[in-house]
């Protein structure tokens, strides 16, 4: 594939023009080198594009599948497909399309799962089979991947919570903490909240900030169900109307900085580690406990349906479980034969 020599201005810069699948593109440059290598680059990626999509390898047809969705897919999607990427394909990143069957795939999950866990695996297979089915759909996989592990999601007791807010009182943690027990926000969404947010004793929830490849981004809401309004109660009131403005946004940290932060104030407050987003859980819990309908509570945390409530965010709360066992077992007893 010819490149057209460069060709310097009276200026001392170089000019070059080409042709790149029939458009017309020119550039100036400081240096001769610099215009080859721009045009070396142009020509070799239409080259690769021209290919048929079957002749890429994996590695290829992933960077080709993210760069297709980017301004569509999350900014952390796309950030963790391109970690997923150098960590996880190595061993087939250079296997062709054309040559990958159903044994190499095999073959590589079943060395993956052995040192990443079956969520990773299993995240990196779907990677793998959006892009078959974007540039070689005639393979369908029928892989055995690694049976998923129920993670045993806790959340900190009525006296545990006591304690994380007392921790935080007078922080710069606890207003973050106090939206995410009140009204249930993500982490996302509280990081992306602005003044303009609020309208009387009510918050939009309209965005979220997410990290990506080159630190935090703006976004929408997970879904189309994540944007709502939602009320503020009156002790969350007060503690805005106390909150100094810094800017646009309310809560001024990072998302990182809050996880972080709630870690230590979890250790100052003696209890043990919890994710920040297990507050999202109780709130969740709370209306369980409160005999809230689902048909509320899934417009309230953001929700299209009342399946992720049911099977992740409504937990037990400890004390009312204690009850429950009392009562339970108090009415057994009560049916049970005499002890002779």
């Amino acid at each position: 594939m010819r490149i057209p020599e460069p060709k310097q201005k009276k200026s001392g810069r170089w000019y070059i023009q080409l042709m790149v699948d029939g458009t017309r593109l020119n550039r100036t440059f400081d240096s001769r080198e610099d215009a080859l290598y721009w045009a070396s680059g142009l020509k070799t990626k239409s080259a690769q594009d021209a290919r048929s999509p079957r002749r890429l390898t994996v590695g290829e047809a992933i960077d080709r599948y993210i760069e297709s969705k980017d301004g569509v897919l999350s900014p952390t999607t796309l950030w963790n497909y391109k970690k997923s990427k150098k960590n996880d394909f190595e061993s087939i990143q250079s296997v062709q399309l054309r040559n990958l069957t159903q044994e190499t795939v095999q073959r590589w999950v079943n060395q993956l799962a052995k040192k990443k866990s079956p969520k990773t695996v299993s995240n990196a297979h779907g990677l793998l089979s959006v892009v078959l089915a974007a540039y070689y759909p005639d393979m369908h996989l029928r892989t055995t991947l690694p049976q998923k592990k129920r993670s045993e999601i806790k959340i900190p007791s009525k006296e545990e919570l006591q304690k994380i807010l007392q921790a935080s009182q007078g922080t710069r943690y606890e207003l973050p903490i106090l939206l995410a027990v009140w009204l249930g926000l993500r982490q996302s969404e509280i990081v992306g909240l602005k003044w303009e947010d609020i309208e009387g004793d009510y918050l939009h929830i309209r965005r979220a900030m997410v990290e990506g490849e080159d630190g935090q981004v703006e976004k929408g809401t997970k879904s189309y169900s994540g944007t709502r309004t939602v009320h503020i109660p009156p002790a969350l009131q007060k503690q805005l109307s106390k909150t100094t403005r810094h800017g646009e946004h309310i809560i001024t940290l990072s998302g990182h900085a809050i996880y972080n932060g709630f870690t230590r104030i979890c250790a100052k407050a003696g209890v043990p580690h919890y994710r920040f987003h297990d507050l999202r859980h109780v709130n969740a819990s709370a209306m369980l406990a409160a005999g809230i309908p689902s048909t509320y509570s899934k417009q309230r945390m953001g929700h299209s349906t009342d399946h992720m409530l049911k099977t992740v965010y409504y937990h037990t709360i400890k004390e009312e479980e204690v009850g429950y066992d009392s009562k339970i077992e108090a009415y057994l007893a009560e049916i049970m034969p005499p002890e002779e």
